[in-house]
């Protein structure tokens, strides 16, 4: 077998867990969080506060 050839498996076998290990997080972190935190925008509302109080 050819070094490339491996190195190709090698590199199907690295993007197949990665994409296994993305999919157990969304599922771990969908069950641990509810939607309304999910899709909060906690970081725009300190973002907009801090530049409030440099006015």
């Amino acid at each position: 077998m050819e070094t490339w050839q491996i190195l190709e498996y090698v590199a199907w076998g690295v993007s197949a867990l990665l994409g296994l290990y993305m999919v157990i997080d969304w599922m771990k972190v969908d069950s641990s969080y509810s939607e309304d935190v999910l899709t909060s925008s906690r970081e725009g509302e300190l973002e907009a506060m801090t530049e409030e109080q440099h006015r």
